[in-house]
């Protein structure tokens, strides 16, 4: 008799939450599709259908309402944790009212930033590097991390902790900041900054759900190796609009908000080597010139055209 060919069942793959499906987490769901059942939090019951055509199963529930998290107990054994902290104070309530919720879990990939080192003053960063928030908006991610470590090891659970840059795609550009010609720092008050494509960065996450090391911190960072100002240059130049003008910290100070001069105060440039040497990854877009020019070619590519 021929073989009987039969599909996958869904129901025997092992089961993944992602929380916080935003941009990154919808860049991911088409990656794991094939080898979770997956799951996607949503405290906004309009997404559903969203999140139901990408093949993930929504839960609805807020993580600012512990109330609504009881669901999550026993749900899924695999976590990508993509929330961000709530928008004040010095702790991550999300995340406490998330692993409060969470029963035993095998595995947890955390997506935290770079912020938590602070200033740097242009020094090459490693992941061994002690953390020194400066805001406030650092200090609740600090605390997520140290809230996860403690969760991972009273739970014996494996949590992998991503520290991410500013995180660009073609449609995440500063591009209205350039039309509305917000000014930058001269080049002898400018700080490095340090970027990641939005595409890989949903690669980088699922390469750590398999190959991360338990309790380890990994730098999801590219290799540019760019002053913030140039970087604004190099989008600018890319889309053919002006140049900001450049002014020196003093001035600058006066005319752009507070948050958008904290970014300006912290110069750092962030070592990849975990990211290529332990989680094997291969950066499609290496760095800022590289994905510019990608997003170049595309938009000049012709538009195919369909049969008659």
């Amino acid at each position: 008799m021929p073989a009987v060919m039969t599909k996958p069942n869904l129901f025997r793959r092992p089961r993944l939450l992602v929380v916080g499906c935003g941009d990154v987490g919808m860049r991911l769901l088409p990656l794991l599709a094939g080898r979770f059942r997956l799951f996607a939090l949503t405290s906004q019951r309009e997404r559903c259908a969203e999140l139901r055509a990408a093949g993930a199963v929504p839960v609805v529930a807020d993580l600012d309402q512990p109330a609504t998290l009881g669901r999550l107990r026993g749900l899924a054994d695999w976590i990508v944790h993509l929330a961000p902290p709530q928008p004040e104070g010095s702790v991550d309530r999300r995340t406490r009212h998330l692993v409060a919720a969470l029963g035993k879990t095998a595995r947890l990939v955390y997506v935290s930033t770079s912020g938590v080192y602070g200033d740097c003053g242009g020094e090459l960063v490693h992941e061994t590097r002690p953390v020194a928030p400066r805001n406030a908006r650092a200090l609740r991610r600090v605390d997520a991390e140290r809230v996860l470590r403690a969760w991972a090891l009273a739970r014996e659970a494996r949590l992998a902790i991503l520290r991410v840059p500013g995180i660009y795609a073609a449609d995440r550009l500063p591009l209205k900041r350039l039309e509305q010609g917000t000014p930058a720092l001269r080049a002898e008050d400018d700080v490095y900054t340090n970027h990641i494509h939005a595409d890989d960065l949903a690669r980088i996450v699922a390469r750590a759900l398999f190959r991360a090391r338990g309790g380890r911190v990994v730098h999801a960072v590219d290799d540019t190796r760019m002053k913030m100002g140039d970087y604004f240059d190099a989008v600018a130049d890319a889309h053919g609009l002006a140049r900001p003008p450049r002014l020196p910290r003093a001035a600058l100070q006066a005319v752009v908000t507070p948050t958008l001069l904290s970014f300006m105060s912290e110069s750092r440039r962030l070592d990849n080597t975990r990211l290529k040497r332990e989680l094997g990854v291969r950066l499609r877009y290496p760095d800022v010139a590289a994905a510019l020019a990608a997003a170049v070619a595309e938009a000049r590519r012709p538009p195919v055209q369909s049969g008659t």
